[in-house]
């Protein structure tokens, strides 16, 4: 099955970042009710003064 690309024209992968908090994690949850499919398990750092946290989503159809 050939990878198809959202409609609104990016790429079918993408790597959401930012601060481990709520605005974060309503990122993550609007691009799941978009559509958007979680892809491995979240990564969490330490930048010396927060913890910082990277999501990778993929749109349906992309190839694992």
């Amino acid at each position: 099955m050939p990878a198809t690309n959202p409609p609104d024209g990016r790429l079918p992968y993408r790597c959401l970042t930012g601060s481990n908090d709520q605005a974060f994690c309503e990122r993550v949850s609007k691009a799941l009710e978009e559509g958007w499919k979680l892809h491995g398990s979240p990564a969490l750092t330490f930048d010396g003064e927060q913890v910082v946290v990277a999501q990778a989503v993929v749109w349906p159809g992309y190839p694992d």
